[in-house]
Parts: C-alpha cells; sequence; structure tokens
C-alpha cells in the first residue's frame, strides 16, 4: 500500500513557476525509504512540532522528541499530562520538523493512534521505558536511564503508536 509522500516545490533553485505547490508525489513503505533529505529531519535531534486538538478546539502546538519504528511515529508522554486526554480523544497528530539552519526545509507527517502501550502493562510497558531511554539518549547525548522524570509524583509513560497517513517534504539543507 504505502505512504503517499507529496514533495512540494521549493525555492532552492531559484524562482520558478508554481513554486510552494506539490511538484510530485512518490511513495514509501516506511520513514526508512525516505529521501536521505528529508530522513536526516527525523533521524537527527530535531525537535519536532505536535499539533493535536484540545478541549475548546483549537490545536495545541508542542515541541516534542521525535521517534520512529519503520512506518509508524512513536509519541512517549507522561500519563499525568493534558496531552494525554486530547490524543485519545482526538487520535490524529500533525508533526512538523524544521531544519533548524533552514526553514525552507523541512518534513510534515499526518498520523492517528494505532495503539498506546502503558509503562506499567506487564507484557509491553518494557518497550516504553525502553523507547524513552532510546530518545533520552537521543536528544541529550546522556546514557539511560531517562532523567527527566517529575519527583513529586511516580510518573508513568504512555506510548502512542501511530500510523501514519500521509506526508510532505519541502526544501534542502
Amino acid at each position: 500500500m504505502g505512504i503517499q509522500v507529496s514533495n512540494f516545490l521549493h525555492v532552492a533553485d531559484g524562482l520558478q513557476a508554481n513554486q510552494f505547490t506539490v511538484g510530485g508525489r512518490d511513495a514509501v513503505n516506511s520513514l526508512d525509504d525516505l529521501d536521505p533529505i528529508y530522513k536526516q529531519l527525523i533521524d537527527g535531534p530535531f525537535h519536532a512540532n505536535f499539533g493535536v486538538m484540545g478541549n475548546d478546539g483549537r490545536i495545541n502546538i508542542t515541541p516534542m522528541w521525535f521517534d520512529y519504528e519503520a512506518d509508524k511515529v512513536l509519541v512517549n508522554v507522561a500519563t499525568q499530562r493534558k496531552k494525554v486526554e486530547w490524543i485519545r480523544k482526538h487520535p490524529e497528530l500533525s508533526i512538523l520538523i524544521v531544519n533548524p539552519q533552514n526553514m525552507y526545509h523541512w518534513i510534515s507527517i499526518k498520523c492517528h493512534v494505532e495503539r498506546e502501550i502503558l509503562e506499567d502493562d506487564p507484557d509491553e510497558g518494557a518497550k516504553v521505558t525502553a523507547q524513552l531511554d532510546k530518545i533520552w539518549t537521543k536528544y541529550t547525548g546522556n546514557e539511560p536511564p531517562y532523567g527527566l522524570r517529575d519527583p513529586s509524583i511516580d510518573e508513568r509513560r504512555v506510548l502512542f503508536v501511530c500510523a501514519i497517513d500521509r506526508i510532505a517534504t519541502f526544501g534542502r539543507p
């Protein structure tokens, strides 16, 4: 089936007719199959802007760490955060990762939650903790374990496993 990738015409080669419109469409089976120009954005320690519908009907946008496996986006959130309620109520997410050195180089991913895994789950909970430790190291360079758990509570995590609906790409580094 594949994931549709819309490649926008960009300005890296100078002015052109119909710039900023979709110049072509491709399909990939996994995020690993993305053009390396865009894959570096999801593999690097670039924060992702996550958009989810809040209770007031407006999009809430939050910078977060980004992770994926094959054709799934992984969203790891502390269960006490309001965002967990919003994701459960509106399980569609929009993600934008912008190259911090060039705002005209970005990737946008639209996805929806397929399932969630609680850190306390006896069968799969260890995966939630391992994934959190992995992105902790990716973004901070520190060894596990994840070092930002709220010390005032017994912070627990939930991992939302999201299927990708479509991707849009723009620009070059």
